[in-house]
Formats: C-alpha cells, structure tokens, sequence
C-alpha cells in the first residue's frame, strides 16, 4: 500500500497542478517534510564536514607536489600557446592566466576526490524534496500523523494510482471548471439582458417602492461583481437558492422532475437503438440495395421532422382518432410514455442509424474481415461481433451525446405531451428571467453532459484495447 502510494506521490509531484493538489490537501505532512528537507540541506554539520573534507584535500596536494606540479604544467602550456600564436602578453598578465587556471584546476580535482569518497556522497548529493518524504514514509510514527492529519492527500493518492481513478478524477476536476465557466457567461448575459425580472413578475402596475424592494429581497440591487461572486459561492454550497416567480426551492424543483426526465430519455433510448442499430447494419452490408436506399430514405426523414409537428400527428391519430393511446402524459400510467418515446426516439435513431452505417462500412471491407471471413465464421458472426464491435466507438459517442442532451430537457416534446420535465420548467423559467432556476438549470445541463462525455470514454476503454492501454499509461 504505501509503495503505491509513494508511485502515485513522485508522479503527482512532476506535474504542476498535482502537486499543488497535493500540498493543500495534505498540509500538515507536507509542512513536517518540508521542514527536514531544509534540515537535511541546510546543516551546519553538513557543510562544516564537507569544508573540512576540502580542506584536507588541498592540505594533501600542496604536500605531494601535486600542486606544484600542476601549477608548472599550466605555466608551461600557457607559454608555448603565447608563443605558437606571436601574443605580447607581459609576465603579470601571464600569471593571473595561470592563477585563475589552476584554480578551477584545483576545484575540479577536489570535487572529484570529494565524490570518489562514499562516506560524503550523501553530504554533496542534494536531497530532494520528494526523497525526504519517501525517506519519512518509512518512519510509522509519521505514517500515523500523516494518515490522521491528510486523509484527504492519501485519497486522492489512491485514486491517481488507479488509471481509471486518475481518468475519472482529472475528468471530473474539468467538470468544474466548465460548469464554473459556463456560469459566468449565462449570470454575464442575463445581467446584460435588458428584461426586468421584477417587473415581469410584479407586474407593470408594480409601485416604484414593490420593485425596489424586491430587487432588496434577492439581491438584484448590488453590483454585477457582488452578485457573481454570491452565485459562485452558492455553487460551492450547493445551494441553488430560491425562483423569483413561487418562492420554491430550485434544487428541490429540479429533483422533482428529473426522474420524470430520466424515464422519457431511457424509454427514448430504447427506442432509438431498437430501430437504429439493425437498420444502419442491413444499410451497410446491403450497400446500394432496395433496403439501403429506404432505410436512409427514413432516416433522412426522421432528422426533417419537427418534433411538435410528429407529436401532435401521433395524438391527433392515436389519441383522439383511435383512441389508442392518451394524448397526455401521467406518472401513474405507462402508457402515456409511448408517444413521447416515439417522437424523442425517431430524431435520435436517424442519428444513429446514419452513424452506425458510416461506421460499419469503414471497417466492413477491413483486412481483419476478410479474415474472418476466410476463416469460415459465419456471415452474422462476422458482421455482429467483427465488424460491428469495431465500429461501435462512433456509435457510443452519438448515442451518449444525444443521451447527455435529453437528460437537459426535450422542451418542445414535453410541452406537446405535458410532460413535467426538466426542459419545459427551465424554458418557461427563462423568459422571466428567473434567474436563479436558469442558472440551476446551466449547472445541471452542464454535469449532465459532462458526466455523460466521462460515461462515453469510459466505455471506450471497453471497446477500444488500444484506449485503455493509452489510459494505463498516461
């Protein structure tokens, strides 16, 4: 365990942003090793000793002529140099020539015996910081201090020896910075909007007093710096606060209507692969057939189509025509997530349909296919686990991006059905502008694909055993 450790430690320690990491996180430890890390290369004792060590050096050259003759040798080449190349140089300027020669003569042989020395290796040699910490870890005294003072240190330590703990980890530290980012530019645009959150919701008869005092109550009324700096701290907090427009708490609003969210994109989802996943592959083995021809025919026709325009076709038919299907959505009864399913489903299917037939067609003459083929593997085992798994990471990024963006909301498709999602309450929010549920809503999408993006590359890992040997390595 603590070899693991110290790996993860000594890779942390080379990169800059680790390291900084590093030290917030395990403060005390890293303040004690600090500490005899200036002992270690700062002692008096230290460098006494290697002074000492010098000076018997020198003591010993000046009394076995080796000095002397050194001296004599750097005299007699700098002589016969003069006077190869003619110079005019007078006999003092000569001897600061030979002075200052023989010193750096001298220093280079003295260092030189200092270092053939083993017993002062480890006095000329410079410790590093990271070797003093190596060094300590093998104390169990300070292994329990540190443990109990920097536990946040060690598991951050353990999650970087993990190569998917490290993946996982540096992807989730972008998260922040982009769920950060983004609200700076939304909380930058909303504050330049010129619409009055107050007004709107007040009403033009509001008093001049009303207004005021409702910009007092949420802060409207201080600076742009002011109120930037309390939503990042709310952030921090996790505390979304409170919409303008019903006093209801944001979080708890959101959180309502996720799981709602959640059903309509998975039932979606289902939909979506039941129909894209055999029709891109028949599309591709089948290139320029019947078949082909019409199943991008539909594909191409499932991109056109407006969503609300194929939710209100479906529940003009199914609904109030047929009578098959309820034309609104309830939570308590399944059938109404049907039509929402279909809509959402048949956009995101064309998506994938197309993608799955570019992908196969890439890899559908490889030579690896070829193969397989000669090998006498069935028709279907080649195209399903040959051809096909090596033309799923195309497929999983489409998928997992369209699924990252329905679990923002599909605003249009849940107003049609009256769905109680998370879109139509973010859309109908901004228009006050509710600020604060518009900003929830930034951070919420923004996790949202960015845990859907992690999701997508992790499982690449799975597909791809080129990515994953990358992803041990780095």
């Amino acid at each position: 365990m603590i070899s693991m450790i110290l790996d993860a430690v000594k890779k942390m320690y080379r990169r800059p942003f680790y390291r900084l990491l590093m030290f917030v996180l395990g403060l005390p430890t890293f303040v004690v090793t600090f500490v005899v890390y200036l002992m270690h290369n700062s002692g008096i004792n230290k460098k006494q000793k290697l002074e000492n060590a010098r000076q018997e050096i020198l003591a010993r050259m000046k009394a076995d002529g080796t000095l002397e003759k050194m001296k004599r040798e750097t005299e007699g080449y700098l002589k016969n140099k003069r006077a190869f190349f003619g110079s005019k140089e007078n006999d003092s300027e000569l001897a600061k020539q030979v002075e200052k020669a023989v010193q750096k003569e001298t220093e280079n042989y003295v260092n030189k015996k200092l270092q053939e020395n083993k017993e002062l290796q480890d006095l000329i040699k410079k410790t590093s910081f990271i070797n003093v910490f190596e060094a300590l870890m093998g104390n169990m005294g300070f292994v329990v201090f540190s443990v109990i003072t920097s536990i946040p240190f060690y598991i951050l330590a353990l999650i970087y020896a993990n190569p998917y703990g490290k993946y996982i980890l540096e992807r989730l530290l972008m998260m922040i910075f982009v769920v950060f980012g983004v609200v700076f530019l939304v909380f930058t645009i909303l504050h330049m909007s010129p619409m009055d959150p107050a007004v709107n919701i007040l009403g033009q008869t509001a008093t001049q007093d009303q207004i005021v005092e409702f910009n007092r109550i949420y802060g409207l009324d201080k600076p742009y710096i002011v109120q930037l700096v309390q939503v990042f701290k709310n952030i921090l907090t996790f505390d979304l606060g409170n919409s303008y427009q019903g006093n209801e708490v944001v979080f708890d609003a959101i959180m309502r209507r996720f799981p709602i969210t959640l059903e309509l994109t998975i039932a979606s989802l289902i939909v979506a692969i039941a129909i894209a996943i055999p029709a891109g592959i028949i599309s591709a083995v089948k290139q320029y057939s019947s078949f082909d021809y019409i199943f991008m025919l539909l594909a191409l026709l499932g991109l056109s189509i407006p969503n609300f325009w194929l939710g209100l076709i479906l529940i003009l038919n199914w609904s109030i025509n047929m009578d098959w299907l309820p034309a609104t959505y309830s939570p308590d009864n399944w059938k109404t997530l049907i039509m929402p399913a279909i809509v959402l489903g048949t956009g995101l299917s064309a998506s994938v349909a197309r993608m799955t037939r570019s992908s196969m067609l890439e890899v559908i003459n490889a030579d690896y296919i070829v193969t397989a083929r000669a090998k006498g593997l069935s028709k279907s085992k080649v195209v399903l686990k040959h051809a096909l798994g090596n033309a799923m990471i195309p497929i999983v990024t489409v998928i997992g991006l369209q699924f990252g963006g329905m679990l923002g909301g599909s605003a249009v498709t849940e107003k049609v059905f009256n769905v109680n999602g998370i879109g139509s309450y973010i859309v109908d929010k901004q228009f006050v502008p509710d600020i604060p549920v518009v900003l929830a809503g930034v951070v919420y999408v923004a996790i949202i694909i960015s845990i859907a993006n992690l999701l997508v590359d992790i499982l690449y890992a799975f597909l791809d055993p080129r990515i994953k040997s990358k992803i041990k390595s780095s």
